[in-house]
């Protein structure tokens, strides 16, 4: 998979072609009038407002000793101020760090002393949830909205400095997080080229152009938390393409559909979103004007065919469908593709650029079974962690975890997603994780966390617990962990189902064989295989 090198904007030139996005900043020179940003009640941002206010605060984050290389991290909900951050760090060469607002105290705080943030950004009120541990947060701390004791104002952080581009400015990036081998979250850091902001952006222009997206569409639909790599890369990148992009806080489906009706041209979804909209009443659905809308892409858990199908057949073959992780991109799946062989995720997204392995090293052969890997999209590698590093390397090939198999005509199929991984409503939720705070509970022996169907969210959380001897498996126990559950985990990771079992199935070295599990308590999932190509 590889990323190929688009001549730099000149200053106030035409684009080359629709494919090339100009980036936010130029935006803001050439068409300061242009609507960048729209919230729910009507609330307008121009470019030209969103560049003075990202320019001064490039210049505050220097100020404060944020430079190249450094990393400012933020705990905002979708909102302006996110774009704000996000442009501001991708100026001045540092990295933003957008942290997952769901998550306990005592997980944002490893994030930070992890990633070394040097600044937090946070709406008061997830900020207030820090306050117990103020004195273990960066010493530079800004609160949105209401201040905070001991925080300083967002609105007044940077107000003294010019509005006009810094000097110097260099591209920087997104940093994610994503799970280690112990459920511990790993930052996935990007190499930053010695290039400019606008030089960065060459692929924006090749993810999108390979959906059919470009600067012809003009409005994007933000309806998924903006901490998810995937949804915040296509708001960002529609930005940089000159499109407004209207941000919904969360997701409701009568709003998206509405947003749909009134100059909605694209968004990006997960499966669940599918099945909310599905949801609707029928009388709704069918009185839907969606003539305006272009391209729906979704990624972030397999969609159930039957789900998927009904997509197309309501919205037209404007659906397209992808593989990847915030480590890189795999492969793309148009509406065409989906539609003459089911339940691919569509063919490697550059040549060579995918292989599946079994775990020998050797390539499995059209429709067997094995680990898929890909060609990095850009380089990365995994923050203070060279082992996890090296261990997803396979020459110039990585790897997640993830299952599959690759037909004859080289279309790719999704098997499992990193073996155990749950995927409910597009968020990862790590076993070993909820299993460990579940061992916590005087009455667990042990544990074992599965995740079985669900029609809505596409998986649920189901812990299967082996009691200690001479503790009833009763239900009073079941709401006894629930309630343990509620204090360690966050909601969305809190089991939704609790089953007893009096002994484990387990490997040769005592873990618990969670496939086995599943074959248990969700036995009529379905089967993992699939029709491959005719050669």
């Amino acid at each position: 998979m590889t990323s190929s090198v688009v001549e730099p904007v000149e200053e106030h030139a035409p684009a080359a072609d629709e494919r090339v996005p100009l980036g936010a900043w130029e935006w803001a020179r050439r068409e300061p009038g242009r609507i960048a940003l729209e919230d729910e009640r009507g609330r307008t941002t121009t470019f030209g407002e969103l560049g003075a206010r990202v320019n001064q605060l490039s210049r505050a984050l220097r100020k404060i000793g944020v430079t190249e290389g450094g990393v400012a991290a933020a705990l905002v909900h979708n909102e302006r101020e996110y774009f704000e951050l996000i442009l501001a760090t991708g100026q001045i060469g540092a990295y933003a760090l957008v942290i997952n607002w769901h998550l306990t105290p005592e997980e944002i705080l490893y994030i930070l002393r992890d990633s070394g943030a040097a600044v937090l950004f946070a709406d008061a009120e997830l900020g207030a949830a820090l306050l117990d541990v103020d004195d273990q947060l960066p010493a530079h701390r800004y609160s949105i909205g209401e201040q905070l004791v001991g925080w300083g104002d967002y609105a007044a952080f940077g107000a003294d400095q010019r509005t006009e581009a810094p000097e110097n400015r260099r591209n920087g990036a997104v940093m994610g997080y994503t799970s280690g081998t112990t459920g511990r979250p790993k930052g996935v850091r990007r190499v930053l080229p010695d290039v400019s902001p606008e030089e960065g952006l060459a692929f924006n222009g090749i993810l999108l152009s390979a959906f059919g997206l470009n600067r012809r569409d003009g409005k994007h639909l933000l309806c998924s938390p903006a901490y998810h790599a995937a949804p915040s890369g296509f708001a960002l990148a529609a930005l940089h393409f000159g499109q407004t992009v209207l941000i919904h806080e969360r997701f409701v489906a009568d709003a998206v559909l509405d947003a749909f009706e009134s100059g909605v041209t694209n968004s990006h979804m997960v499966p669940t979103h599918f099945h909310r909209l599905l949801q609707l009443p029928a009388e709704r659905r069918a009185s839907a004007d969606l003539s305006g809308l272009h391209r729906i892409v979704h990624a972030g858990a397999p969609c159930p065919p039957e789900i998927k199908k009904a997509m197309l057949d309501w919205f037209g073959p404007i659906v397209w469908e992808y593989l990847g992780a915030t480590e890189g991109l795999v492969s793309i799946a148009s509406p065409e593709t989906w539609q003459e062989r089911p339940g691919t995720v569509g063919r490697p997204f550059a040549p060579d650029a995918v292989a599946i392995k079994r775990e020998d090293g050797t390539d499995s052969a059209p429709g067997e079974e094995g680990m898929i890997y890909f060609r990095a999209t850009l380089p990365f590698e995994y923050h203070n962690d060279p082992e996890k590093t090296a261990a997803s390397r396979l020459g110039d090939l990585v790897t997640v975890g993830d299952l599959g198999m690759m037909d004859h005509d080289g279309y790719v199929y999704l098997l499992d997603r990193r073996s155990d991984l749950i995927v409910s409503g597009g968020v990862n939720i790590y076993p070993a994780e909820v299993e460990a705070a579940l061992l916590m509970h005087p009455s667990v022996q042990d544990v074992g966390v599965i995740g079985v169907r669900d029609e809505e969210w596409g998986k649920r959380v189901v812990a299967v617990v082996q009691v200690i001897e001479g503790v009833e498996p009763d239900e009073a126990l079941r709401e006894e962990l629930d309630e343990h559950a509620r204090r360690h985990l966050p909601s969305y990771k809190r089991p939704r189902r609790y089953e007893f079992l009096d002994d484990f199935p387990r490997t040769d070295a005592g873990k618990v064989k969670r496939r086995e599990l599943r074959d248990i308590y969700d036995p009529d999932r379905p089967p993992t295989t699939v029709v491959v190509g005719i050669r």
